[in-house]
């Protein structure tokens, strides 16, 4: 079954396009008709491509990789913040940092700069500092959340990235090409889908068309993570199993086991035994002397 039906799609205006002058031709395959001078998207097309990049998103979830969403226009930034935020995952809503993914060590050591200026705050070093230096920190902190804020758990590159709109966030786009991350991306009729790795074809301005999208995405990153979740209580429950089934056959460390007293039955036998053997050895003497 689709994560998303085709009248979804339509009641958001998922398939409402740019003006015919303003199209890519490169967008041509996506588009189902004109209407009145503005280009109609095949919400065909999109079901199946949400379905796609719904997939994808989920089994990177679930190897417990990160997924950084990106959309710094203003109908969509807060849509994507609320539900990148719901299942844990980085997002990048206000700007995007140049060198953000290319120089990645610079954009961690601006997010340890944050770090350092809370624990500045929770061992009492800033109540000792002068106002003016005060003020100069509390300005810098507000202004590295306000930037990196979310992405402080980024400790490395994400696997891929989602965005909206890709024209505004080509800066976004190209980086990601240069690593070889995957890019998962809204594309309209006014855009080039060539650099994109995962095409879904829709209206990127409409709040609405955002929203429903977003809510296929994040419900599949969501069954991801829940599946990982399962996936390790299933392993912590059998290495506990095997851990008590070892301790089971090992005895305890310290106690020794005693030997075994023989019935009446068994003593009889044991003695039978030890007679024919010497019985045994004393033939193979004899025979022995017998040949010297």
């Amino acid at each position: 079954m689709p994560r998303i039906n085709f009248q979804e799609l339509l009641d958001a205006g998922a398939h409402f396009g740019h003006l015919k002058r303003k199209w890519n031709p490169k967008m041509a395959p996506y588009i189902f008709m004109e209407k009145n001078g503005i280009h109609i998207i095949d919400l065909h097309k999109t079901v199946v491509m949400i379905d796609d990049a719904a997939n994808i998103m989920k089994q990177l979830a679930k190897a417990g990789r990160k997924i950084l969403f990106v959309a710094t226009k203003k109908q969509a930034k807060d849509i994507v913040a609320e539900k990148a935020k719901a299942v844990n995952m980085p997002y990048v809503t206000e700007r995007w940092p140049g060198g953000m993914l290319t120089n990645f060590p610079t954009i961690r050591k601006a997010v340890k700069k944050m770090n350092t200026i809370d624990k500045m705050v929770a061992d009492g070093t800033y109540e000792s500092l002068s106002k003016r230096e005060k003020l100069q920190i509390t300005r810098q902190r507000a202004k590295l959340e306000k930037n990196l804020g979310s992405i402080a758990d980024l400790n490395r590159l994400p696997s891929a990235l989602f965005i909206v709109d890709i024209q505004k966030e080509m800066n976004a786009v190209k980086e990601a090409n240069r690593l070889n991350i995957p890019v998962i991306a809204m594309v309209d009729t006014c855009c080039d889908p060539t650099p994109i790795d995962y095409v879904i074809p829709a209206n990127d301005d409409a709040a609405k068309s955002i929203t429903v999208i977003m809510d296929a995405l994040c419900g599949a990153v969501a069954e991801g993570l829940e599946e990982r979740k399962l996936e390790k209580e299933k392993e912590e429950k059998q290495a506990a199993a095997e851990k008590e089934s070892k301790e089971g056959d090992v005895p305890p460390v310290g106690k020794r086991l005693r030997a075994r007293k023989p019935h009446a039955e068994d003593a009889a036998e044991i003695e039978k035994k030890a007679g024919e053997a010497a019985a045994v050895e004393a033939d193979v003497k004899e025979a022995e002397a017998k040949n010297e």
